[in-house]
């Protein structure tokens, strides 16, 4: 399974989170951190459902960039 996440840069950090996964998150200082981390809550996420006999959530989510044209007709 393939689940989209969403990675976010902040001043001085990195966020992530998985649509799909409800409370699937994870942070880190670095790009290459927030990568590892999320994998890791991944799995862990899935693991915790498969625990408790939990539905595993179908992955439905999907991203896609979208060009807007500013009031000055600049992209």
């Amino acid at each position: 399974m393939k689940y989209l996440v969403v990675f976010e840069k902040a001043a001085r950090s990195y966020s992530a989170y998985v649509p799909d996964l409800p409370g699937c998150v994870a942070t880190g200082r670095t790009r290459q951190q927030v990568e590892k981390r999320i994998r890791e809550a991944i799995d862990f996420h899935l693991a915790g459902l498969i625990e408790d006999r939990a539905e595993i959530p179908a992955p439905c989510a999907f991203a896609e960039y979208e060009e807007v044209t500013l009031a000055s007709g600049q992209p």
